[in-house]
This record gives structure tokens, C-alpha cells and sequence, in this order.
């Protein structure tokens, strides 16, 4: 017992500083195999009325904001702002970019993949892979024998499977890495990483015996390698589907497998959540999105159930510096109910170094972000435009 809460305290103090200094991790696009996803033929092209407000003003200064040689964190001194655009009344109003260390302007999502891990599984649902409701068990021989094994799917989605032993942020850890060792498990394939930690593991429970939220990577792996594991041959199909077809993306769009470019590729269950596409088309996802819920297509009415059945973070404390930082619930792998916006339906979904991808339902409108760093005013450029009337 004593050594857990050691590890655990090491867990809290590596995840402190880390979040203290907000730096991004390096850039890793080419480091490991991926699953290709086709550009589409005929991709949506975007109308554009372009403002010259006080908000593209600002936009503008803190994307052109140099960062300082010398480690200063402060807001001050370093903004990590690369690209802003703001969708709304049908049209891009403000577009902003720089250069910056994304080759080849592929953006990496980090969390803003495990949404998307979300979105592909109201796609499953839809077109008929999972032929069960959202509130049954999923069948998964994978995760046979650990904690796992039997959960309902909204469990899954949730963050709410039992394992914060392990590892996520309920107890200051890392929402990615095993408490035991630090270990990523991003880079572990799913059927190693269930026999090496999880093996005879039982969901932890509540004082109130019910499962609480943490949010943790391993739920979002689950759920993309079982994705990956009921398509069988139609995984790419079902991946074409979700942004070749219905978000008509303009380049070609990846998600990261667990396997090292050193490593054989191979098929099967080697998906992880980190997705790398060009900025345009996460805004292009984004519409998807929104047209979905304002259509009331299946995938719409999937997205307003888990919005119905979402969670509370029952967080100690809330800062101002993006929307998975200051927003009270979480549902189906998105970020809903940002305070003092509760009484909007507002999507929102967060990614490591300040990536954002928000989506007013109400509204129409969408917000994209991709940064290097989490340093830049996130209560300026995007929760008062949220607010705004």
C-alpha cells in the first residue's frame, strides 16, 4: 500500500509540472505506422467573409507572438497559438495562421482524438458494426480477464470503466501512462498492454458503489481496437466513411497505430486515438459534426444521446485555459457544459498543447485551434466569442 502511494504521489508531481509549463511533446508524425485515410474527390470548399474585428485583431497579435528564447511561461511571454479559424453563419470569419513545426501543415490532435474515437463509434453504431444500444456490454475477447471485460459501451465512452488504479487523472496521474511504471500506452499494443497490467483486474468502485469518472487514454484505445476488431476488413471502409464521404475532407487524414515505423507493420487491433490532419479539415470535421446534431441524422441522435447520458468531472478546481479545463461534464469521449455556458449545447473537444475543436449547436459555429504550446488566451479568443450573443 505504501508503494502505490508513492507511485502515485510521483504520478501527481510529473503531471503537476507538466501541465505547469504546458510545453507540447515533440512532434511525431513520422515515428510510427499509421492507419491512411483518402482525401475526398469532391471535399467541401468553404465560403469565406472575412472580419477585421476586435477579435481577429487579437487572434492576430497572439498568433504572431514570438516565443522567448529564455523559459518564461508566463502568458506574457510565450503563446503558442498557430491557427484560428472561426466557422459561423455558414462562412470562415477569421483565419489566422503561422508557420510553425508541423511538417507539411499536419496538425496532431493528441485528445482531440479521443472525440473523434467517440464520433467513429456513433458511426458503428449507424451503419450497423455494433448491433447492440450504447447501455448494453460489448462482447471484446481482447479484454477477456481484466476490468475491461463486459463493460457497457457508455462506460467506455464516459471514462467511467474502474480503472483508476492504473492509471488517469482521478488521483493527479497521467491520463496515458500506466501508474506502475510511466509506461505510454499509446505505444503498447492492446492485447500486450491487457496481459502485462490489467490482467485479473476488477473495475474500482465509489463510496456510493457506482463507477466514477476518470478520464484515461486506455477506455479511448479500448473502444478504437474494438472498433477495429467488429470491422474486421471493413475498418477502413467504416474510417472512409467518416471523413472521405461525410466530412469531405481536402487531404488525406491519419490515425497513429501503436507500432513504431521501426517495427513491422502489421494489421489487427493496433489503433490508438492520435489523428493528424491538415487545419481545414478539422474544421471540415467539425461542420460534419454540427450537421449532424442540427439534421437529426442517426449519428445526430447518437451524439444527443450521449449528451443526455454525459457525466460529471466533479473536478476540484477549473482554470481558464481551455475547454477540457473549465467545463463540468464529459460524455461519449467529448467535453460538454463549459461554466457559465451550461444552459448551451456546446461540444467541445481538447487535446495536450492547447488543440481545440468547439462546436456551438445553438449557434452554428466552431471554433478550431491547433497550437504548440497551451500558452495563449483562451478566455479571449474563444469563451467570449462563446458567450456572445
Amino acid at each position: 500500500m505504501r508503494q502505490y502511494l508513492i507511485i502515485l504521489l510521483l504520478s501527481f508531481l510529473l503531471n503537476f509540472s507538466s501541465q505547469a509549463h504546458h510545453q507540447n511533446e515533440p512532434y511525431a508524425f513520422n515515428k510510427h505506422h499509421k492507419y491512411k485515410i483518402d482525401k475526398s474527390e469532391n471535399y467541401y470548399k468553404f465560403d469565406y467573409d472575412l472580419q477585421d474585428n476586435e477579435l481577429s485583431k487579437i487572434v492576430k497579435e497572439q498568433i504572431e507572438k514570438k516565443t522567448p528564447k529564455k523559459s518564461d511561461f508566463s502568458p506574457d511571454n510565450q503563446y503558442g497559438l498557430v491557427s484560428y479559424l472561426l466557422y459561423e453563419d455558414g462562412k470562415i470569419k477569421i483565419d489566422h495562421k503561422r508557420k510553425s513545426k508541423y511538417k507539411k501543415g499536419y496538425y496532431p490532435s493528441h485528445s482531440v482524438g479521443k472525440s473523434l474515437v467517440g464520433l467513429i463509434t456513433g458511426y458503428a453504431v449507424c451503419e450497423g458494426y455494433i448491433n447492440h444500444t450504447i447501455f448494453d456490454r460489448i462482447d471484446y475477447p481482447t479484454v477477456a480477464g481484466t476490468l475491461y471485460e463486459n463493460q457497457r459501451l457508455i462506460d467506455l465512452l464516459n471514462m467511467t470503466a474502474g480503472d483508476q488504479y492504473y492509471l488517469g487523472e482521478m488521483w493527479g496521474g497521467w491520463d496515458s501512462r500506466m501508474n506502475s511504471d510511466g509506461k505510454s500506452i499509446n505505444t503498447i499494443p492492446i492485447k500486450t498492454a491487457m496481459k502485462r497490467y490489467f490482467k485479473d483486474s476488477k473495475p474500482a468502485r465509489g463510496f456510493d458503489d457506482d463507477l466514477q469518472y476518470n478520464y484515461s487514454a486506455m477506455t479511448t484505445n479500448v473502444l478504437i481496437n474494438y472498433i477495429i476488431y467488429i470491422t474486421g476488413n471493413d475498418w477502413k471502409k467504416l474510417l472512409e466513411k467518416v471523413f472521405t464521404k461525410d466530412a469531405k475532407v481536402k487531404n488525406r487524414v491519419y490515425f497513429h497505430k501503436t507500432l513504431y515505423v521501426k517495427d513491422p507493420n502489421r494489421k489487427g487491433e493496433y489503433g490508438r486515438y492520435s489523428f493528424y490532419a491538415q487545419r481545414d479539415d478539422y474544421l471540415r470535421i467539425g461542420l460534419m459534426v454540427m450537421n449532424h446534431w442540427n439534421n437529426d441524422t442517426c449519428v445526430g441522435k447518437y451524439l444527443k444521446t450521449i449528451y443526455e447520458n454525459r457525466v460529471k468531472k466533479n473536478r476540484g478546481h477549473y482554470s481558464l485555459e481551455s475547454a477540457s479545463q473549465y467545463s463540468e461534464s464529459y460524455g461519449g469521449q467529448f467535453h460538454f457544459d463549459i461554466l457559465r455556458l451550461q444552459d448551451k449545447k456546446i461540444l467541445a473537444m481538447d487535446g495536450f498543447g492547447g488543440q481545440q475543436l468547439i462546436i456551438d449547436f445553438d449557434k452554428k459555429r466552431i471554433i478550431a485551434i491547433t497550437s504548440e504550446d497551451r500558452h495563449y488566451d483562451w478566455k479571449k479568443i474563444v469563451l467570449k466569442k462563446l458567450k456572445q450573443k
